[in-house]
């Protein structure tokens, strides 16, 4: 039995491939060239391609407080449908990193992972003889990764089995396997992801089974400091109408502005919802400005940012 330490730092090994933060990052939209996930989404990078975005994004809708349950809701039947459109879909992407603001989001994805992909690791762990916290974080990197049984026969076939060789052995054997078959995989989207393997080989040099606090992976700390904090790309404030939104150095950033630039979305301008408020939004605030008719200063006083984001609030 892994402590609950123990399993938080094996997910944070797992988060900081997956998005490079210890705590995963909630709001983070990708689309790579050629994946065939597609559009990909939040702490673990659920996939529009392969179904799991769907699954997620329905169990958020349907989670008590979900704040943007309604507006996602109309994506549901596109979702389901794997309508590969919505990759280039600006509003739907915009809504997916504001829901990472939202903690029921977080909830939803934490609890989405631990079921789909976490549970399923132990079982296949404690099934091929696993029990160190270590040998489970390599396990649940396969599994979300993909093609755990396939590199496990293949480690079986080259290496010889775990009850032969030992724990340690077997999964030091398990992660030189991987490494080979992810640099020599048909998909070269692969070849990039050996940094998981190597990081695990890392830890299995220095001995670290247990995941003995405080670890370096991939020049990010896991401490219980770094595990407890406000996930990166997530703002828990301030409040819309709290204050005037204008371009400074440093840029203003948080809540209130990724609800303005949602609004400027709903607009039918074209920007990427993050949080800061920066050159772009700038100019799309002073030409939503001048179709008011309002004098276009980019800046954004309260009553105009309660304006833009009455859908939201």
């Amino acid at each position: 039995m892994l402590t609950t330490t123990q399993t938080q730092t094996a997910k944070s090994i797992v988060n900081v491939f997956e998005t490079d933060s210890v705590t995963g990052r909630y709001s983070m939209v990708t689309l790579l060239a050629g994946d065939s996930g597609h559009l990909t989404y939040g702490r673990s990078q659920t996939t529009l391609g392969h179904g799991n975005l769907n699954l997620l994004i329905r169990q958020y809708c349907e989670a008590p407080g979900a704040h943007f349950a309604q507006p996602l809701q109309d994506y549901l039947p596109r979702l389901a449908d794997t309508d590969l459109t919505l990759d280039n879909d600006g509003r739907f992407k915009n809504l997916l990193c504001a829901a990472g603001d939202d903690g029921v989001m977080r909830d939803t994805q934490d609890d989405f992972f631990h079921t789909h992909y976490w549970l399923p690791a132990l079982g296949e762990a404690a099934s091929t003889g696993i029990s160190t916290p270590l040998g489970v974080a390599v396990v649940y990197d396969s599994i979300v990764h993909g093609s755990w049984r396939t590199v496990r026969d293949k480690t079986n076939a080259r290496a010889g089995s775990l009850a032969a060789l030992g724990e340690q052995a077997w999964v030091r054997a398990y992660v030189t396997t991987r490494r080979d078959w992810l640099l020599h995989h048909r998909d070269r989207i692969l070849h990039n992801t050996i940094y998981r393997m190597d990081a695990f080989l890392g830890l299995i040099d220095q001995g670290y089974w247990n995941l003995d606090l405080p670890l370096v992976v991939r020049n990010r700390e896991i401490s219980l400091a770094t595990m407890q904090a406000l996930p990166p790309d997530c703002f828990d404030g301030p409040q819309p109408g709290s204050r005037p939104l204008a371009i400074t150095s440093p840029m203003a950033k948080g809540l209130d502005v990724r609800l303005v630039q949602l609004g400027l979305g709903d607009q039918g301008f074209d920007l990427t919802a993050d949080g800061w408020y920066g050159q772009t939004t700038t100019r799309l605030i002073a030409r939503h400005q001048q179709n008011l008719g309002l004098p276009p200063t980019g800046v954004a006083d309260e009553g105009l940012v309660m304006e833009l984001v009455k859908d939201y609030v």
